[in-house]
């Protein structure tokens, strides 16, 4: 169960994901100038949630299929100062990738306990992961201590800029395309801003205190109190952006 909630749980990360990775000033200009999220931010956010979760919870075909897939896509995405094949940013943007799911998994579905070596394993899957979208062997951080340390350090000196600031205020705009989605975008912006680091939050200029930050912690206790006691399919992530394998095996089986 609690892996099902963890695959559920991943999904509301991904303002912070983005945010983080748009605050260095070079992933934020390769966005802007080559994304096509403000046409239809709903079809960009399945074509970004789809291929995280196939790497993630897919077979290892589904897996390797999904990572060429987005290799092939930022495949001649280039600009002033910036391309897609740069080792040091899409070392950044699997870091935010990274460091977010286990943002996620500690505040939602429980604390991780780094003396059993499942969070070691992880990190090393997802290391791994990078080789297959293009990332050299080695250039991801040794282990999880200096992972959190290299996060540190880019939240520490990162700058955000105008066009990071303008893509986060497009991401929590309505949906013109999706109405019905619209009231929750107020939300996933409450959400996001909580789950930020301080700094990156207070760059973006998006508001926070005391007593949102308490209302976040009680959203936390009681998601990771809940999944026991209710059916996988509550806790479990929209089927639409999951791989085939998990949906042929159903979500009570994961």
């Amino acid at each position: 169960m609690r892996r099902v909630h963890a695959q559920g749980v991943i999904i509301l990360g991904g303002g912070r994901a983005l945010l983080m990775q748009v605050a260095h000033p070079l992933v934020a200009r390769g966005v802007a100038e080559h994304s096509g999220y403000r046409e239809d931010r709903v079809a960009r956010l399945l074509g970004t949630l789809r291929p995280m979760y196939a790497i993630g919870f897919g077979t290892p075909e589904e897996a390797r299929r999904a990572a060429l897939g987005v290799r092939g896509a930022h495949r001649g995405v280039a600009g002033a100062g910036y391309s897609a094949d740069d080792v040091e940013l899409m070392r950044w943007v699997l870091a935010t990738l990274i460091d977010t799911s286990l943002v996620m998994h500690s505040r939602f579905v429980g604390a991780l306990d780094e003396g059993d070596g499942t969070t070691g394993a992880y990190y090393e899957e997802m290391c791994a992961l990078g080789e297959w979208i293009g990332l050299p062997r080695g250039a991801m951080s040794r282990d999880l201590a200096a992972f959190r340390a290299y996060v540190e350090g880019m939240v520490a000196t990162i700058e955000v800029t105008p066009e990071a600031r303008q893509i986060a205020r497009d991401l929590f705009a309505p949906l013109p395309e999706a109405p019905w989605l619209s009231p929750a975008m107020p939300l996933a912006r409450e959400l996001t801003a909580g789950l930020l680091p301080r700094r990156l939050r207070e760059a973006y200029g998006l508001p926070w205190g005391p007593r949102r930050a308490r209302a976040l912690d009680a959203l936390g206790r009681v998601s990771r109190m809940m999944p026991p006691w209710l059916p996988p399919r509550l806790v479990a992530p929209p089927g639409f952006v999951m791989p085939q394998s998990w949906r042929a095996r159903g979500a009570g089986h994961s």
